[in-house]
């Protein structure tokens, strides 16, 4: 099965930037998306970036606003994040999901999941 595994999060203040992993320990043998979402305390878990199988990009641009950047070795993937805000505090989940099936507008679409990496962003 999929073992996903975040790191990166961490304590910046406003401006800073911050470089999130997911690592894929035991990756399927079929081509598969993968995301970031966020959610913060008492909010609704919402997307942030999406890279598909074959490479093609998509962000969440009323939340990343230019700023994230999401990219992968295939197997595993990176989060660029610069420039964070206070709102953009939040714990960090990577996503996999099989192309076609998975969207970033709905969180239930994927499959798998790891178990979140926290940002926090002083003003």
């Amino acid at each position: 099965g999929m073992d996903l595994l975040e790191s990166g999060g961490g304590s910046v203040q406003a401006g800073e930037s911050l470089t999130l992993s997911c690592v894929v320990s035991t990756p399927i043998l079929i081509p598969y998306s993968m995301a970031w979402f966020r959610q913060a305390p008492g909010q609704e878990r919402e997307g942030v970036a999406f890279l598909d199988a074959d490479g093609s990009r998509m962000y969440a641009e009323t939340v990343v606003k230019g700023r994230f950047t999401i990219s992968r070795d295939y197997t595993n993937n990176t989060l660029r994040m610069n420039t964070l805000e206070p709102e953009d505090t939040a714990t960090y989940y990577c996503a996999a999901g099989l192309p076609e099936k998975a969207f970033l507008k709905f969180p239930n679409s994927f499959t798998w999941w790891g178990r979140g990496t926290r940002v926090t962003v002083s003003a």
